[in-house]
């Protein structure tokens, strides 16, 4: 499953300062890949210490982590949904991104100009969140007129007009499409055929100075739109990046010397997943160990999809364990020693850190 989340922000919150550190992350969590695929997007390693256990045990050639693409966005002006700074772009892209992260501006330097030349955090998301609604409000009425030919065609294309209106109206209110009550699964499918903006799940990053950092961890800074931001120094955080592109253990001392367990960009990664609902199961071999994305709630069949479309059309069965009897039981043979290697059906709803080995027959594909 890709995964791909767009970072946006004002001009100069840091939003930019924070992709170059998730760009060259890579060394401080492991020895993992990074990819450049274009020279604002990059795909980033998830960092999960359970794939070192299990390669501990099975060693495998390679590990293969679950990656996230981030796109770093141009910086957003008041305007934007008219086109204006790069505003067209801006939206374009993240019409294309599953979440969006939105890194606010808390830090103060006066050597960074800020666009409305005060640091308020509250002022900017509500700066944002207009835009994106207004946007979205711009998509609906170029839409709709197109969706009331379509039900003067085909009386059954109605429901679609009628939830857009329903959308409509919704958002007119202030409201962001991602808070709208669905009458039922046909109504979301219809409405998300608009690609709304606002319909996309946010998470906010309060962007800090590194020397307050660890104090406002511990205080956490008030909720933005109902909910406590995500607490980075992005200028740490690219610190840390350089600085364990060279010596890994230097930026993990530095990393402990202020108090903290985990760098901002693992905390990051790990509530992105939350924020869309995600897990990984692992497979593990002595070819590879790999951490594979899905949904929660994903049954046996769906995620052996997610590895190959054959495994899911001809499903049997998914021998599988956790990962703390995985790590307890030595591996494989160790668990059908005990017994505790289970077969698990088509009905099987997998969990977070289940380590799995699928059987299909590829007559039944």
């Amino acid at each position: 499953m890709a995964l791909s989340i767009g970072i946006v922000g004002l001009p100069n919150v840091g939003k930019s300062t924070l992709f170059t550190a998730l760009t060259n992350q890579s060394g401080l969590a492991a020895n993992y890949p990074f990819a450049t695929i274009e020279p604002n997007v990059g795909a980033v390693a998830v960092p999960d210490a359970r794939l070192e256990e299990l390669a501990a045990i099975v060693h495998p050639q390679r590990i293969v982590p679950a990656m996230v693409e981030f796109v770093d966005i141009a910086g957003l002006v008041k305007g934007a949904h008219q086109g204006e700074g790069l505003g067209n772009q801006f939206l374009s892209r993240i019409r294309e991104t599953d979440a969006i992260v939105e890194v606010v501006r808390y830090f103060h330097d006066q050597d960074v100009r800020h666009v409305d030349a005060s640091v308020d955090p509250h002022r900017d998301v509500d700066t944002i969140n207009t835009e994106l609604l207004l946007a979205d409000l711009a998509t609906l009425e170029r839409a709709l007129p197109r969706l009331e030919k379509a039900a003067r065609r085909n009386r059954e294309q109605t429901s679609a007009l009628e939830a857009a209106a329903r959308m409509q109206d919704w958002l007119n209110t202030g409201h962001r499409a991602h808070t709208y009550p669905f009458a039922s699964a046909t109504e979301r499918e219809q409405l998300y055929d608009l690609h709304l903006l606002t319909a996309k799940p946010i998470l906010y990053v309060a962007n800090v100075d590194e020397d307050v950092l660890t104090s406002v961890l511990s205080t956490q800074p008030e909720p933005i739109c109902e909910k406590p931001p995500l607490v980075i120094s992005a200028r740490l955080e690219a610190d840390l990046a350089e600085l364990a592109a060279e010596s890994p253990d230097e930026a993990r001392e530095l990393l402990m010397s202020m108090g903290l367990r985990e760098s901002g960009l693992v905390r990051l990664a790990h509530e992105a997943y939350k924020l869309l609902g995600l897990q990984s199961f692992f497979t593990a071999g002595p070819l590879e160990v790999r951490a594979w994305t899905i949904a929660v709630g994903v049954k046996a069949p769906q995620a052996a999809g997610v590895i190959h479309s054959d495994f899911e059309k001809g499903f049997i069965k998914a021998e599988t364990a956790s990962f703390a009897d995985f790590v307890a039981y030595g591996g494989e043979a160790g668990l059908r020693a005990a017994g505790r290697l289970r077969q698990e059906g088509r009905d099987y709803i997998v969990r977070d850190g289940d380590v799995m080995h699928f059987k299909f027959s590829p007559r039944q594909g």
